[in-house]
């Protein structure tokens, strides 16, 4: 509306209605944006899950028309039809988790020791990637923090997955946790290609794709695990961070703040 004189009860009515015209405007641009979001992210997971279902429907089209003959190749058929079910299966357990969370609904919290966690974590990221040497850098005292143990746990697993999916083989990886007087911190750091500035801003989006150049080994993950990180870490009141450089690795902290 056009203005008025601010003195007048005309140009307070004036202002006061153009201020609630500006906030419902506001509302309906942020309205707008989370329903193209929903849509994109929609989008995306039907995108996601028709490529493991297109492959398995393949694969048993061969077998029923009898292209593939002998036991071997029998078996290799079926492993496949398998390993395509698995990221299926990978991929719907994710998308229920971030529905779960998105849902505000209350985590199982309980003091958890970080030292004992990491190192069970490290332990089971060794045997699944044993190409990717770990280094642990873990305080001498005691780590705790009050939050959800199991989720903890694929917080700092999906963050050394992540690690091995986008570094060359031989690539180190190290794990540090320390206690400040604000927060407890876990960071997890690797020396590989690193991510570029404007990755980096949007590097825990849902099913973002970063630079395509960079290195990717097949089999690991399914596109969420560091939207998993980042509303994990919200739902404990804390924050996920990244810090990275082209050709100089990143480093992804994890920030448990210090509740009084």
């Amino acid at each position: 509306m056009p203005a008025a004189k601010p003195d007048t009860e005309v140009g307070r009515l004036t202002t006061s209605l153009n201020m609630m015209l500006s906030r419902i405007e506001q509302s309906f641009s942020v309205r707008v944006e989370s329903e193209n979001k929903l849509r994109r992210f929609v989008a995306d997971a039907s995108h996601e899950l028709r490529t493991p279902l297109t492959a398995i429907r393949g694969f048993a089209e061969l077998h029923r028309q009898g292209a593939v003959s002998g036991e071997e190749k029998t078996k290799e058929l079926i492993s496949r039809i398998e390993g395509e079910s698995i990221r299926m299966s990978s991929l719907v357990e994710d998308l229920l988790l971030l529905a779960r969370l998105d849902q505000a609904r209350e985590l199982d919290f309980e003091p958890v020791d970080l030292n004992t966690l990491i190192v069970e974590v490290v332990a089971s990221a060794k045997a699944a990637g044993p190409d990717h040497p770990i280094e642990l850098h873990l305080p001498q005292e005691e780590l705790f923090v009050l939050g959800d143990s199991r989720r903890i746990h694929q917080v700092v697993a999906n963050l050394l997955a992540n690690a091995r999916t986008h570094t060359p083989l031989g690539t180190k990886i190290n794990v540090t946790a320390r206690q400040t007087l604000a927060e407890v911190i876990i960071e997890v750091a690797d020396n590989g290609p690193g991510l570029s500035k404007s990755d980096q801003e949007r590097i825990f989006e849902r099913f973002f794709r970063a630079d395509p150049a960079r290195v990717r080994h097949s089999g690991e993950g399914s596109g969420l695990g560091l939207s998993i990180v980042d509303a994990v870490m919200k739902a404990h009141g804390g924050y996920v961070s990244v810090k990275s450089e082209l050709d100089k690795g990143a480093t992804f902290t994890l920030h448990f703040l210090n509740k009084e």
